[in-house]
């Protein structure tokens, strides 16, 4: 297995880590664990871990790229990997209050569509690559995790509970980027790919 896929297979191992220090297990026997997971260390592991993740995605590319480790294994695991990492961080903050779950349900709708048509591209033997236009709605969907995963440990460095102005600014702007790329970049797929759709 060539180091880009292991880059790959990296950033889903981390998944369950980035779960573990970021939900409290809701048992009382782990109240000192989840006093961890709540406090400034856990969210700070928990942020760690996601931006450690979202790195290996920039590194498989560069990798596969610079030499020429470009596979089809690669280009069907990859965007897995993307889906895996962003869909479970975001269910997480979901979960915690931390963010909406209308986007959850964009983003979730956006990947059932493309990967129904990039099973139906599959069965006619054509793997379908990400598009530019995919890895940008991609690198949205990481910046605005980062930030929500980054806000606790804002909170609990200027001592309150509630988000400034900026901040609330800040996560609007962040979210509504990530939205507005993960519907754009969906229709870029299914406009481009529609041959297959036409010939199922």
């Amino acid at each position: 297995m060539n180091i880009a896929n292991k880059m790959t297979i990296s950033r889903i191992i981390l998944i369950p880590f980035i779960m573990l220090f970021l939900l409290p297990i809701p048992y009382a026997w782990a109240e000192g664990w989840n006093n961890f997971v709540n406090g400034l260390g856990g969210n700070i592991i928990a942020l760690v871990l996601f931006s450690l993740a979202s790195f290996t995605d920039f590194l498989d590319g560069y990798y596969a790229r610079k030499m020429g480790l470009v596979s089809n294994f690669g280009k069907f695991l990859d965007p897995i990997a993307d889906k895996l990492l962003v869909i479970s961080t975001f269910a997480c903050l979901v979960s915690l209050n931390r963010a909406g779950v209308v986007v959850m349900i964009v983003i979730i709708a956006r990947e059932f569509l493309v990967t129904g048509m990039r099973l139906m591209a599959a069965q006619q033997g054509v793997v379908v690559a990400a598009s530019m236009f995919g890895k940008a709605k991609m690198v949205t969907q990481l910046i605005a995790i980062i930030y929500l995963l980054l806000e606790p440990i804002l909170f609990k460095i200027f001592n309150t509970n509630y988000p400034s102005r900026a901040m609330k600014i800040i996560r609007i702007v962040l979210i509504g980027i990530a939205a507005i790329m993960t519907v754009l970049s969906g229709a870029d797929y299914m406009w481009k790919n529609r041959r297959f759709f036409a010939n199922a």
